[in-house]
């Protein structure tokens, strides 16, 4: 298993939590534990450890830079802005700072989770949250739970000759605590106090629960529930207080490892999408196999004040409903854009892009727009697919937020027309040109008399009928063209490339009349 680096550790925790002033050594480094600075012990030599400058003050720390650099350390956490930036660049020592008011047994519990973590599945680190409450279990004497704040069944003892209740059973059955008024309150009560606490029965045949809250820095990460039947250990209490704050520590590497995995996936598709991923890892890697098609989801208002926050928001709209949809699944913010890898069939993939879009634009009070590209052979075609969307994206609108490529592929084929047309000088040029300069020069109209009567299928009435004139005017117009500006009108090659050139260089169409 390869080592947590430095820029694994600033992925899960960087920003908010743990600011990077230097790292002269690069991101690359590897970093393989977090240790307190204790300064009436020898410091340990601790290759690729980061040091926690406990007790320290930040803009005196330059002596214990040169000290972890001996030590072979990777770097050094400060408390505060003011670190000694130009000491770790001269020893190649990373420097980093945590908030003045966090707690140094916070910081080093959350570096500690995000070293552990790695990669893994959806399920990573139940494995050890399933051995922890056997290990609680045996030692309490009661059948053990473990749960998240949602009272979402995470994992649970298997010790034989448990007393266990019916409460118990519907909960391992379901994955979920079953809801009702009494379970609410004791979770109330629970989470209010500060250590375990006992709970009564909630109806007859039941038993009573030892239970306590685990917490991390503040934040609630779950709890942990023992049955009670009246024969639990004198130090039950105590067990349970160390159980939780070693599930704490389990459901934060849990996390880390979740959001790790997170990015780096993230980071994949985003190479898929652009081409550059080599198409069977990536797609091995992130579970996609067969048809795929790419949705692309945008605000409706970009310019909000708020705009990055309301979009990774979306992010998590679109994630959620896929997975819900399809379990696993790829979903990326880039520049703006949320992209999801939709697996076939795509029978129901407008559907679900309408669905995404109302309830994101509940949810952001924002319109948000969706974008299907087309439905292409397997994930080395998902950069085609993309190709696809960002097309359909522009062409969206109020009246027509959701779209697939086919629906609207007269519209992105103009598109494109356009841009290629006027990528290149022999294809942008032409008696187009001619005709707006004449009617520049002169005050004529028959640019718009042409673009009509091509809309309307060289129709004479019908063009009249666009342009709100007698058909004898237009009749006189196009002639007056033919001559002044030299068109030959009865050349059907003429035509299409006359009118090509108006509607896409130009931008004139019987709508715009």
């Amino acid at each position: 298993m390869d080592a947590c680096t430095l820029g694994d550790l600033l992925d899960v925790l960087g920003g908010p939590s743990v600011h990077l002033h230097t790292a002269p050594a690069g991101l690359a480094v590897p970093v393989t534990e977090a240790l307190l600075y204790d300064a009436h012990a020898p410091l340990p030599h601790a290759p690729g450890a980061l040091l926690l400058a406990v007790g320290v003050r930040a803009a005196a720390a330059g002596p214990l830079v040169r000290t972890a650099a001996e030590a072979g350390m990777s770097g050094l956490v400060v408390r505060g802005p003011d670190g000694p930036v130009g000491e770790a660049e001269a020893y190649g020592v990373a420097l980093l700072s945590v908030d003045e008011d966090a707690a140094w047994h916070d910081v080093h519990l959350l570096l500690s989770s995000a070293i552990g973590a790695r990669p893994a599945p959806p399920a990573g680190g139940l494995g050890d949250l399933f051995a922890l409450a056997d290990a609680v279990a045996a030692a309490t004497g009661g059948a053990t739970a473990v749960e998240d704040p949602r009272q979402r069944l995470l994992a649970y003892s298997t010790v034989p000759g448990q007393p266990v209740d019916e409460d118990r059973r519907q909960g391992i059955l379901g994955l979920q605590v079953p809801v009702s008024p009494a379970n609410t309150e004791q979770y109330r009560v629970l989470f209010a106090a500060t250590g375990p606490v006992r709970l009564p029965a909630l109806r007859d045949g039941d038993l009573p629960r030892l239970a306590v809250a685990v917490r991390a820095g503040g934040e609630t990460l779950g709890s942990v529930w023992v049955v009670d039947d009246g024969r639990l250990a004198p130090d039950a209490e105590e067990t349970l207080t160390q159980g939780a704050s070693t599930a704490a520590l389990l459901l934060l590497r849990a996390r880390a490892a979740q959001e790790l995995a997170r990015h780096q996936n993230g980071d994949l598709l985003r190479r898929l999408l652009e081409g550059t991923a080599d198409a069977a890892t990536a797609a091995q890697r992130l579970g996609l196999e067969g048809a795929v098609r790419v949705a692309a989801f945008v605000l409706d208002a970009p310019s909000l004040p708020d705009a990055e926050q309301t979009a990774l928001r979306l992010l998590d709209v679109v994630r959620l409903q896929c997975e819900a949809r399809y379990g696993r699944h790829a979903c990326v913010l880039v520049d703006g854009v949320v992209y999801a890898v939709l697996p076939a069939p795509g029978a129901r993939h407008r559907k679900l892009a309408e669905d995404i879009v109302g309830r994101a634009g509940q949810a952001l009070r924002v319109s948000v727009r969706a974008a299907l590209g087309e439905l292409v052979a397997g994930p080395a075609q998902a950069a085609a697919s993309r190709q696809d969307a960002e097309l359909v994206l522009r062409v969206l609108g109020p009246e027509l937020p959701v779209a697939t490529v086919d629906e609207v592929r007269p519209r992105v084929t103009l598109l494109r027309l356009a841009e290629v047309l006027g990528e290149r000088r022999e294809l942008s040029a032409g008696t187009w040109r001619r005709v707006l300069a004449y009617d520049e020069a002169n005050g004529t109209d028959y640019a718009r008399t042409l673009v009509s009567w091509f809309d309307a299928g060289c129709d004479m009435a019908g063009a009249a009928r666009l342009l709100a004139v007698h058909p004898n005017t237009c009749r006189y117009r196009l002639k007056q063209a033919q001559q002044h500006v030299g068109i030959d009108l009865d050349d059907p090659d003429e035509r299409l490339v006359l009118w090509l050139q108006l509607r896409t260089l130009a931008g004139l169409s019987a709508a715009t009349v």
